[in-house]
């Protein structure tokens, strides 16, 4: 068997027993738990994280620890990577990490799943293995979103450490720098995000695409949507 089949075949038989906690939590309740810890996420983008994650879990036996939140909806010169551990229900780390060259200046807007585009894809995706290459210790990840992000392994979009990362450079030219296509972190937090992120963790990055929030099979699970509640009682307290 493949090497990369096997870890997946691995992952898959433990699922069920490694995220049953977080399974039959309540979903609002880890909500509420998770936006405490991290008040600059917009907790409708965690709730479609958490819908997601959640649709993954029961319909495709994927299970996971932690959850990290990308929100490509913000610019590149605010903190927009946050790292959950989900069954302590708290915020392991919220920092900065690049977009594609080709997505955008500061404030990324076009996403791509094309091989050599030089752009971010959005999506739900699954860490896989961590390794060591051209940019120093990094983790491989693989997109689960037909379309959107599942040539990420093809187009080697992984998470790795950048001296580009680095907000020193945003009072200069209004941005950190960018990639090409990989959510490349500050060297100085990599092994704190690949070794929390590695073995099968889930990584959901998001920018309100319209196809895309249309399509996705993660966000339109049968059901109710926990991002829908949480925006109806947003819209509730500005009335």
């Amino acid at each position: 068997m493949h090497k990369h089949t096997l870890f997946l075949a691995t992952l898959s038989l433990t699922a069920s027993l490694l995220f049953q906690p977080v399974l039959a939590a309540n979903p609002v309740t880890l909500h509420n738990h998770l936006a405490q810890s991290a008040p600059e996420l917009n907790p409708r983008v965690l709730g479609y994280a958490l819908d997601a994650m959640r649709c993954a879990m029961q319909q495709d036996k994927i299970a996971a620890d932690r959850l990290a939140v990308i929100d490509f909806s913000l610019p590149s010169s605010e903190k927009r990577l946050w790292i959950f551990d989900l069954k302590k229900r708290s915020l392991l780390l919220n920092d900065f990490v690049a977009h594609g060259a080709k997505s955008g200046d500061n404030l990324p807007n076009r996403f791509s799943n094309i091989n050599g585009s030089h752009q971010s894809s959005i999506g739900l995706f699954r860490s896989a293995e961590s390794y060591s290459g051209k940019h120093g210790y990094s983790l491989r990840m693989d997109g689960l979103e037909p379309g959107f992000n599942d040539r990420a392994r093809e187009r080697a979009i992984v998470i790795h450490g950048a001296d580009y990362v680095n907000p020193a450079w945003i009072p200069r030219q209004g941005r950190i720098g960018r990639s090409q296509g990989c959510p490349a972190v500050r060297p100085e937090i990599t092994k704190t995000v690949v070794d929390a992120l590695k073995n099968g963790q889930l990584v959901f990055t998001w920018y309100p695409d319209p196809e895309w929030l249309q399509t996705s099979s993660f966000l339109n699970c049968p059901g109710p949507r926990l991002a829908d509640r949480v925006n109806n009682q947003l819209h509730a307290g500005d009335s």
